[in-house]
């Protein structure tokens, strides 16, 4: 036997099989770390999951108060007052005589609108016209809020919110909202809050609530159907938008506006319009 031309077989054979191992063993390595590689995203063999995205609270469209948006407090039929109440803001009723603005110059710092020539002196200003276009907004608005649909909280807490904090969206209730322990309404400046109110809204004596965040009381907006009533000492943030009455009680204060297609009803109460 000639071994001479034997070795040299048997070992390109040899040769051959391990080129062949060794590629498919590559082969299957690339295919694993293709099947593992979504969008450059393999990092030391971990993988990110896909997350869905999600829909922004800055999608919120704000409510436009019109000519409304002028005025710190605001009614079709009057504002009572029991001295000293303070008012950081314009206020104005209409269509009722000016004779149902019970508040006095030194109280406001802001300007006393009216229908007519009754109602306090010296700091009235008589404009009916500005007054019927800033009820159609302030009711317009109403109208807004209350129309939006597609809530992101239905009926949240039973319709007691008390010790809760609020995220920016639409929040539903079907029936009366009460606040009987302090709130936090969180978000940014830019965020949008609208609180749906089939009902009555009522805050307990001495409660706050309280913004964090950068949140911003302009940005604030609750809708209310039935009368809205702040208990003593209390302290409110946002727009009310009232079907019914508003009823500040003994000491009660909010950062933002009162604009009430009845009543607004101060007692020795704060209104700073949010700026």
């Amino acid at each position: 036997m000639n071994f001479k031309n034997v070795f040299p077989i048997s070992a390109m054979l040899l040769v051959g099989l391990m080129s062949s191992c060794s590629n498919q063993l590559d082969s299957g390595l690339s295919s694993k770390k293709s099947s593992n590689d979504h969008s450059g995203s393999d990092h030391g063999g971990v993988v990110n999951p896909v997350v869905p995205p999600v829909q922004s609270s800055g999608s919120l469209a704000t409510v436009n108060l019109g000519v409304s948006g002028n005025f710190a407090v605001l009614s079709k039929s009057g504002i009572t007052n029991v001295y000293k109440s303070s008012v950081t803001g314009d206020i104005g009723s209409s269509p009722i005589t000016g004779a149902a603005i019970l508040l006095t110059c030194p109280e406001v710092a802001g300007s006393i609108f009216t229908v007519d020539a009754a109602g306090p002196l010296p700091c009235r200003v008589t404009n009916p016209s500005m007054l019927t276009t800033a009820v159609l907004n302030m009711q317009a608005a109403y109208t807004d809020a209350a129309g939006r649909t597609n809530p992101s909280f239905l009926n949240l807490g039973a319709g007691n919110i008390g010790g809760k904090t609020l995220t920016p969206g639409l929040y539903k209730w079907t029936t009366a909202l009460i606040i009987p322990t302090n709130i936090t309404i969180s978000g940014s400046a830019n965020d949008i809050f609208i609180f749906q109110v089939a009902g009555t809204l009522n805050m307990s004596s001495a409660v706050r609530i309280t913004l964090t965040g950068g949140a911003q009381a302009k940005n604030i907006f609750w809708q209310t159907s039935g009368a809205v009533t702040l208990g003593t000492t209390s302290h409110f943030e946002g727009n009310i938008l009232s079907q019914t009455a508003i009823n500040l009680l003994t000491g009660a204060s909010i950062n933002g506006r009162l604009l009430a297609q009845t009543a607004v009803a101060l007692q020795m109460s704060t209104v700073v319009i949010p700026q």
